[in-house]
């Protein structure tokens, strides 16, 4: 686990909740057992019929669904809401009606408990979910956190020591997975639909173009990507279903191709040799592959989530949090969320930033 100062030298059992978009995630983390138990409830079917999230619906199912995802992690923990000794939420970035079910619920049940809560960066979360397993890194590596609304390489030094070393100038990876499914007719949600699709396309069949490889840097850029795949696909036989597999396995290779020279770039430019691969994407099966192969070669390692920690969850929150609050960071009794909330303006912790009555009684 990632060493910080640690000012509270009792097991924490931490809550974690996470309400960023269209997924309510609960978990329980112990400070000396980790992970007790963890639920995960998608919008993918709500959401379907419109073809991507609706905000004012993702924020009303999180009020139906976070209290009662609440008592069933900790029915499975073996805890009650007594056993509890902090609160962690996602404070941002996402849609502000959801970000405000999570932040709301969860600190009001740290005020009615009289334990400490803090808010907690939702890429952060993120960059920090590999320390869910029992094998992982320590800082400083190299973290690809790459989904459907952020494309980028951070160098990650310690708990709220992050740069930024490249990151996307326009739609994020999984956000062209979408948008290039939705072009060649497929269902949302359109990224597992076109990997899945793309497993029938024929290498080599298409290819287009590895976008911003050709130059030095670790920037990307996918808009120019999903133009080169709709003029392709205007070419051919929308009932060609072997074109439709081989368009999609030509963009997924473009994209995974991409991303990988990018890593191998951002190894060299800092002399590291761990990468860390977190966010939706990060759940991509040519991704791991190719990632895992490349760097071997290199004396480097790729590390990898389980795929279900690699989309939102409870879980990564709940660590985020769990270690912050080991280090003595505090939320206010405000209710308050971020929505646009850049990963470079994160700091450290700082000890009783924010510390209300309630959480210094806890502490």
């Amino acid at each position: 686990m990632i060493q910080t100062q640690v000012t509270e030298r009792k097991t924490l059992r931490v809550l974690g909740v996470e309400t960023s978009c269209d997924e309510t995630g609960v978990a329980v983390v112990d400070a000396d057992r980790g992970l007790l138990a963890h639920a995960l409830h998608s919008q993918v079917d709500l959401h379907a019929d419109y073809g991507g999230v609706v905000p004012e619906l993702a924020s009303r199912d999180h009020v139906r669904r976070l209290l009662p995802l609440v008592r069933q992690v900790l029915d499975e923990a073996g805890l009650g809401l007594a056993d509890l000794d902090a609160v962690a939420y996602t404070a941002g970035p996402g849609l502000i009606g959801a970000l405000l079910v999570g932040a709301g619920t969860a600190r009001a049940l740290a005020y009615g408990l009289g334990v400490p809560a803090v808010g907690v960066h939702h890429m952060e979360g993120h960059l920090l979910a590999p320390a869910l397993e029992a094998e992982h890194p320590d800082p400083p590596y190299v973290a690809l956190l790459v989904s459907g609304g952020h494309t980028m390489l951070v160098e990650v030094r310690g708990l709220g020591a992050y740069r930024v070393l490249g990151e996307t100038l326009d739609d994020a990876a999984g956000e062209a997975f979408d948008k290039t499914a939705k072009l060649l007719g497929l269902p949302y949600p359109g990224g597992p639909a076109l990997a899945a699709l793309a497993q029938a396309g024929r290498p080599g069949a298409f290819r287009f173009a590895r976008p911003m490889t050709d130059r030095p840097g670790l920037d990307f850029s996918f808009s120019g990507l999903k133009t080169q795949v709709l003029l392709a696909w205007r070419r051919q036989d929308p009932d060609d279903g072997q074109a439709r597999a081989d368009i999609a396995r030509g963009f997924e290779d473009a994209v995974v191709e991409t991303l990988a020279t990018k890593c191998v770039r951002a190894l060299d430019a800092t002399g590291l040799k761990d990468l860390v691969v977190a966010g939706g994407v990060g759940a991509n099966a040519r991704l791991r592959a190719l990632l895992a192969a490349q760097l071997a070669t290199r004396g480097a390692r790729a590390w990898f989530p389980r795929p279900e920690f690699c989309t939102d969850n409870g879980a990564m929150i709940a660590l985020a949090g769990l270690l912050r609050i080991q280090a003595g960071e505090r939320a206010g009794l405000g209710i308050e969320v971020r929505p646009r909330w850049p990963l470079s303006e994160l700091t450290p912790p700082c000890p009783a930033a924010g510390q209300d009555a309630a959480a210094s009684a806890a502490g």
